[in-house]
């Protein structure tokens, strides 16, 4: 019997929503569903959850909860990660808190910035287990990460893990159709090329029959930036620099430095920025988590709609032959020639039974990769510090982050550092 295993298997919705996917994919009929999950109780609901499910939809799958991550692991053909080391509590209240004592603001935190920094230095040992545990129990297994940071961590699955990986995200998919719909523009037959890193792609053509949209694009940001929307960071990013980005305002407003700043906080209200959007969501998740449970754990007339997840249907191609275009993370294997090849790209792939095969881009425009470098600056040292445990390498991706650095002075951000691993306690026991 094949099979799946999902680690995070907590996550209950996204596990629902990936997993109830896969039970709606006839090539994966008679699959074996493995749950892993250190949240007993979590592990617990989503079982019940799945089960509930798969009788609804009568689907020809086994789907069993795993106490030992090894027992999951063993025999698997793709495994799918969706952990999140530490939690809202205390991690993520940590790597907001103690950065707003140095006057340090953040929105998101979970990419680059000394959040995303703090994250994947927690983060990686465990993915570095888990790739140890899969060379020693299921070899060959494909390796979908779900989980934040994206680029470095999957770019420490393949460098240091050896394990096929490729990391997913929603930002490509919903890119145009939301762009479209913001601005009133119909989408009918457009065609589009989306390439650069995870939540810093950029739109580079845009085209129906032909014609170049960008210019009635740009026509139109042009007069939305004169009030409020929720959208102000990626189109005065577009307006500048000329191309339009993946990722959302909230998150695009962090990995620049020109948008949040001490000296100028009037630039808060001027672009719309939610500064510390991350826990209000966290919080929200929680309370409403209370609400949801029964509905969804309990629920045995539970419905479910194939999503625009990626996981069911790459698995699909890889099981059928039958080619499936998509926007993934791998490694810069030349494939994009202006940014380096230690990093980690986000382009568009194609999934077969042979696997992932990822496109050749050629350059980017050289403004957009350079706004990619100085991100990637931050990833490639924050997995230096994550694979060396220096805590001097730490210091140094913190002083290579463009909103950090642009907020902070080197011993400050030193303080920062320091007092980051500090709260972290065992957390980060390597860096202590």
């Amino acid at each position: 019997m094949s099979k799946i295993t999902f680690i995070g298997a907590g996550s209950t919705v996204f596990a629902k929503n990936v997993l109830g996917d896969c039970m709606l994919t006839p090539s994966i009929d008679g699959f074996e569903f493995a749950l892993y999950d250190i949240d007993e109780e979590r592990l617990r609901d989503s079982e019940r959850m799945l089960l509930n499910l798969k009788h609804q939809l009568k689907a020809n799958v086994k789907i069993k909860a795993y106490h030992d991550r090894r027992l999951a692991l063993a025999g698997a053909k793709y495994v799918i990660n969706a952990i999140q080391v530490g939690g809202y509590k205390p991690s993520t209240v940590i790597d907001f808190e103690v950065p707003k004592k140095y006057g340090l603001r953040q929105t998101i935190g979970d990419t680059v910035g000394i959040g995303g920094l703090f994250r994947a230095l927690r983060t990686i040992p465990v993915m570095l287990s888990i790739a140890r545990d899969m060379q020693e129990l299921c070899p060959d297994a494909w390796f979908f990460n779900y989980t934040n940071p994206m680029a470095v961590l999957t770019n420490a699955m393949i460098t240091y893990g050896g394990i096929k990986t490729v990391g997913l995200c929603h930002s490509v998919q919903v890119c145009v159709p939301q762009l479209f719909e913001r601005l009133g523009m119909d989408a009918t037959d457009v065609e589009y090329k989306i390439a650069g890193i995870n939540h810093m792609a950029w739109l580079l053509e845009i085209k129906r029959n032909g014609e170049d949209l960008y210019p009635e694009i740009k026509r139109r940001a042009r007069e939305m930036q004169q009030q409020k929307h929720d959208d102000m960071v990626r189109f005065e990013l577009m307006l500048k620099f000329g191309y339009y980005v993946t990722e959302s305002s909230e998150h695009n407003a962090e990995y620049h430095p020109y948008f949040i700043k001490k000296t100028h906080p009037e630039l808060i209200d001027k672009f719309n920025i939610p500064l510390d959007e991350y826990p209000r969501r966290c919080v929200a998740q929680i309370e409403q988590w209370q609400h949801m449970r029964e509905e969804l754990v309990e629920n045995r007339n539970l419905q479910h709609t194939r999503t625009h997840e990626y996981a069911s249907y790459l698995i699909e191609a890889m099981e059928t032959n039958v080619p499936y275009k998509f926007g993934g993370n791998v490694m810069n294997t030349g494939l994009i020639e202006n940014l380096p090849r230690e990093a980690c790209v986000e382009v568009p792939c194609v999934a077969d039974k042979s696997g992932i095969s990822a496109t050749y881009v050629g350059r980017l425009p050289e403004q957009c990769a350079a706004l990619n470098r100085t991100n990637i600056n931050t990833q490639l040292m924050t997995l230096e510090a994550a694979v060396t445990q220096k805590r001097e390498a730490v210091y140094q991706a913190a002083f290579l982050d463009p909103h950090t650095a642009a907020e902070l002075t080197l011993d400050e951000i030193v303080a920062l550092c320091d007092d980051l691993i500090e709260a972290h306690g065992d957390w980060l026991p390597q860096f202590r």
